[in-house]
């Protein structure tokens, strides 16, 4: 597992997943001669996880450990992005019996939640409509 910065996190992000920016974990599966039986290996911004252990209220370490859930379940096949949830819910229930807080993708669906809500609905304009 590597603890690192923000810069090489979005080195690395940038490399491997074409998205400039800096990101809290990366997972990178084992591939190729002498991967059997390894899952493969963690990337964690630290300050990014200062700021998210900030954020929700609990200690680095804690956040560290959301992450490396996270992470893992990302090495196990799961992917949060294209499973219907499927990742959501075994994380959560990961994430009781280790007693460990919220975890990354219940806080990405509630930010997604606030986000549309505070949107502004637009008006329709009228297109040419009379009426007699």
């Amino acid at each position: 597992m590597l603890l690192t910065t923000n810069g090489a996190i979005r080195r690395l992000n940038r490399q491997f997943r074409g998205l400039n920016k800096a990101t809290d974990v990366l997972s990178f599966p084992a591939e190729g001669l002498g991967a059997e039986g390894i899952a493969g290996d963690l990337a964690i911004s630290v300050p990014t996880a200062l700021a998210q252990s900030k954020a929700q209220g609990h200690s680095l370490s804690t956040e560290v450990k959301v992450l490396i859930l996270h992470g893992l379940l990302h090495l196990a096949g799961y992917d949060h992005e294209a499973d219907t949830g499927r990742m959501a819910r075994r994380e959560q229930l990961l994430r009781g019996r280790l007693g460990l807080p919220q975890g990354l993708i219940e806080r990405s669906d509630k930010q997604a939640v606030a986000k549309s809500s505070q949107r502004k609905p637009r008006r329709a304009a009228a297109k040419g409509s009379v009426r007699p």
